[in-house]
């Protein structure tokens, strides 16, 4: 098949995430204070749109308290830089089972909310874009299950859809992209769609080339899309998301490392990945392109 080159690429960077990487790099930031800074930073770097979980000032362990939300939001908004703000709506559907023999009660960690406390962040701080994990999937922990029923994610989206919001379809594996043409055929989500193919995560879609172009040529013409892989594997693909004709995602969410034995920072990460593009003769394109192109409203919280 032909390359498929995009020649206009944006960036996003996922500053923080859910995972447990607080105490394996002191460059993760833990304070809203210090995600804002880091998302302004990446800004300032070339990334158009930055994803941000929360996570408890002290502890470095993911939240999803809707004042820490809010104390991020205003932290980049009244910021000189303009950037694109996605939030996530991921937190609150962790099951964590026993072990085979004893799988109830439900142990430690279990976080299962209602559609509407997932989306209260969102609702308090109106983003441009916000994540909806389009399935339910079992991660790389022995008992632990990512919940999304179809219930939930036609509820959550309709909320997002509702608030002005623009849904980031997460898809782990081509399921995900299969729901989520349902979701736009039955107006729960509004089309054209933005997707994030989010390749290499156990046990989602596997990390080689041909399941990454099965997802990809799964995507409809009009939908907008990025990808990103874990680990070492972020910054190939970073190429390969801009030759199959996607845009990039980085940052600390997905990988701790500039290079072996160097710790990164989510601006070293954006700079790395700047360099890739660009050298592939393809620009980047900023905040007020990437509204434009994807049809957002940049919306300030009351």
């Amino acid at each position: 098949m032909p390359l498929n080159i995009n020649s206009n690429v944006f960036i996003t960077c996922a500053i923080t995430g859910s995972g447990s990487t607080q105490n394996r790099s002191n460059e993760v930031p833990r304070s809203p204070k210090e995600i804002a800074e880091s998302a302004i930073a990446a800004a300032e770097a070339g990334a158009s749109i930055v994803h941000c979980h929360v996570r408890d000032p002290d502890t470095g362990v993911p939240s999803r308290d809707p004042t820490l939300y809010r104390e991020v939001t205003n932290r980049i908004r009244d910021s000189k830089v303009d950037v694109v703000l996605n939030l996530t709506a991921g937190m609150g559907g962790d099951i964590v089972f026993g072990p085979p023999s004893a799988p109830l009660p439900l142990q430690n960690g279990t976080d299962m909310g209602s559609a509407e406390s997932r989306i209260e962040p969102i609702a308090e701080c109106l983003p441009e874009i916000c994540t909806l994990d389009c399935g339910t999937m079992n991660f790389a922990e022995a008992d632990y299950v990512m919940t999304n029923t179809p219930g939930m994610l036609r509820a959550m989206g309709s909320m997002m859809t509702e608030l002005g919001v623009k849904p980031e379809i997460e898809a782990f594996d081509t399921g995900h992209l299969w729901f989520a043409q349902e979701l736009a055929k039955e107006g729960v989500i509004a089309d054209p769609v933005l997707v994030q193919l989010c390749m290499g995560i156990p046990w989602g879609a596997p990390n080689d080339l041909n399941t990454y172009m099965a997802m990809v040529n799964n995507i409809p013409s009009s939908w907008n899309w990025s990808s990103f892989s874990i680990g070492r594997h972020q910054m190939p693909y970073v190429a390969a998301s801009v030759l199959a004709g996607g845009n990039v995602r980085v940052g600390l969410e997905d990988n701790l490392w500039l290079e072996k034995g160097v710790l990164a920072s989510n601006e070293d990460l954006v700079r790395k990945a700047v360099g890739i593009i660009e050298a592939m003769g393809s620009q980047i394109i900023g905040p007020e392109m990437v509204r434009s192109q994807l049809g957002l409203t940049k919306q300030y919280p009351r």
